[in-house]
């Protein structure tokens, strides 16, 4: 006997929305922000139906607040701001877009979407090129103090080494040469003349690497 195999349901609240812009942003002093457009798509093999709340009601003006999405359409949803005051500057409303099957009134799935009024598009452009010039100046502050450190090594004066280089140059050139007779330092420490070239030569160059300094 054969079982008739049976379509999974879809689980209440796990349906993935998708929904463009997931912000609304209001200008008072620009008109043409105050109506502003959501796209609601469908990319399902089923049609949708949708339902579109508000956390207050009462400053915003939803047209087609409820409807149907065709399976792999999409619909505009206006969006419309009319209490634009002072008193909502900066204020954060929600707006929760619920979708379900024709057929069902359970939610499959839901989307959050955030809506501010400010006060001017210029002030913030301003406050966005203040921030952006706040980097820089942090990032270019940030930068010099990490090379400083280096700069204050090179010019701290001769390392240890070199010095202790240039000491053993001048004792070198300070020992006696092979064939001085009369000397009391022991004979392996007498220095043939090309020894003493070298070092020399090492001195002069340690003596202006110094000078440079």
């Amino acid at each position: 006997m054969h079982q008739q195999k049976r379509q999974p349901e879809l689980v209440e609240g796990n349906l993935p929305v998708f929904v463009f812009p997931t912000e609304l942003i209001f200008y008072a002093d620009d008109q043409s922000t105050h109506k502003q457009v959501l796209t609601l798509y469908n990319p399902y093999e089923f049609a949708l139906k949708f339902k579109v709340l508000c956390t207050t009601p009462n400053k915003y003006v939803v047209v087609d607040a409820a409807g149907a999405v065709k399976p792999q359409c999409c619909v505009d949803i206006v969006v419309r701001h009319r209490d634009v005051r002072a008193c909502h500057y900066g204020v954060i409303d929600k707006f929760r877009l619920q979708v379900s099957e024709q057929s069902q009134r359970k939610a499959l799935g839901r989307k959050e979407v955030v809506a501010t009024l400010l006060p001017s598009a210029k002030e913030e452009q301003k406050e966005e090129e203040e921030k952006r010039i706040k980097e820089h100046l942090a990032e270019s502050l940030f930068l010099e103090q990490s090379f400083q450190p280096e700069s204050r090594a090179v010019s701290s004066g001769p390392s240890l080494l070199t010095v202790f280089l240039g000491v053993v140059c001048i004792a070198a050139l300070m020992l006696p040469t092979l064939g001085d007779v009369e000397s009391l330092v022991p004979l392996y420490l007498h220095l043939s003349v090309n020894q003493k070239l070298v070092a020399a030569y090492i001195l002069g160059l340690i003596t202006m690497a110094i000078l440079r300094t």
